[in-house]
């Protein structure tokens, strides 16, 4: 598997470490659709963070936003593809995904500091 597993949770490590095959497979299949088509890294990663949001799925959603921030991703954008949410997935969907945004974007400047 050729994801770093440093920032992933518990749970994931424990599944792949049992399954490594189904891991290998898995990265496989999101590295050939990340080369499918044009669109930039950052903005898959956002639209990636609006899957999850609609099925609520919060540590997915926390590893998009992440991953957003990873190619240069503003407070102010995630902000935004959060906000964009809320008239198809409802208010307390956006409200929870604002939260687990800014717990994540926290956590990240906290690692980046000595």
């Amino acid at each position: 598997m050729t994801q770093p597993t440093d920032n992933v949770p518990t749970t994931f490590k424990d599944f792949i470490k049992r399954f490594p095959a189904l891991g290998e497979a898995h990265e496989n299949v999101a590295r050939a659709v990340d080369m499918a088509g044009p669109i930039e890294p950052k903005t898959r990663e956002f639209i990636k963070m609006g899957i999850c949001m609609g099925a609520g799925l919060e540590s997915a959603f926390r590893s998009h936003v992440r991953r957003a921030l990873q190619h240069d991703a503003s407070v102010e954008e995630i902000e935004q593809v959060v906000l964009m949410a809320m008239n198809t997935c409802g208010f307390p969907k956006t409200v929870a995904a604002w939260q687990w945004a800014h717990q994540q974007i926290q956590r990240d400047q906290q690692r980046s500091q000595p």
